[in-house]
């Protein structure tokens, strides 16, 4: 997975497996008075799955955003493929760092694909058109070109059937996974999976994890929001514990969710299960 070819056009030069591919140090973020983020220094190697666990308000859902850019930050790093997020390499004379342009921004954004809780596809568009937009009107793939790469996603996330219904006429699980063919169309680098079936009915949840795993057997580096311990402890290199906005514990899944260390954790798991 070194070097792939972009189906959004061109070459594209990707770090090799086994390097980092998502480095934050001493992330903070804060909303108003609300110190949501205090710290967070997280390592997510190329081919990874990195899952966050945590009771709501823990900052999980924060932290994709500020990877993907959807929110700032007021102090730390974050770098993506060896690039620093949302701020330029080189610091002012005065040592602040220069915010990127918002050109600059989409650009970075563009190699990361995001799934949200809710499935945010397009109403007016059918499965296939929702999965065409991005690289025709972002990337500037010829028409012919997207439908063919958006007709192989649909097929690969078992949706082919329905790539000329609209949304409405789909179930949760099946948007779902609409959205994540929607997002893999950039073939980004990275995905961020926000609690990607916690808006589904239990019995649509096993086919949108489905997919996840196949994308995690594929090699795709992924960071996943999720309750879902049985998902986390059959896919993830990499559980990370997260309460209060800060890391409280880490390690592989076998280490974090069989032998819990912290009292804080413990409960949580009890909780959950």
């Amino acid at each position: 997975m070194s070097t792939t070819m972009s189906t959004t056009g061109g070459s594209q030069q990707r770090p090799p497996l086994g390097s980092p591919m998502v480095a934050i140090t001493d992330l903070h973020k804060e909303f108003g008075a609300l110190h949501i983020l205090k710290g967070i220094n997280l390592n997510v190697s190329v081919g990874e799955v990195c899952v966050l666990l945590g009771p709501s308000g823990s900052g999980k859902s924060t932290l994709l955003r500020c990877i993907n850019q959807l929110e700032t930050f007021e102090a730390g790093e974050i770098r993506v493929g060896g690039e620093r997020v949302g701020f330029a390499e080189k610091a002012l004379p005065d040592g602040r760092l220069a915010r990127l342009t918002e050109r600059q921004i989409a650009a970075q954004r563009a190699r990361v694909g995001m799934v949200f809780q809710r499935f945010n596809l397009f109403p007016h568009m059918t499965a296939l058109q929702n999965v065409m937009e991005a690289p025709i009107h972002v990337a500037g793939v010829p028409s012919a070109q997207a439908r063919t790469r958006a007709v192989d996603l649909l097929e690969r996330v078992g949706m082919a059937d329905r790539a000329s219904h609209y949304p409405s006429e789909l179930s949760g699980g099946q948007q779902q996974r609409v959205a994540i063919a929607r997002a893999m169309a950039m073939d980004p680098e990275l995905m961020l999976f926000d609690e990607p079936t916690s808006a589904l009915d239990p019995e649509l949840v096993g086919e949108v994890l489905a997919v996840i795993k196949d994308l995690a057997r594929s090699g795709m580096t992924m960071v996943v929001v999720t309750h879902e311990l049985g998902f986390a402890r059959e896919v993830a290199d990499q559980v990370v514990f997260m309460a209060g906005g800060v890391v409280v514990e880490s390690g592989p899944p076998d280490q974090v969710i069989d032998h819990p260390q912290s009292p804080r954790l413990q409960d949580f798991l009890r909780s959950v299960l």
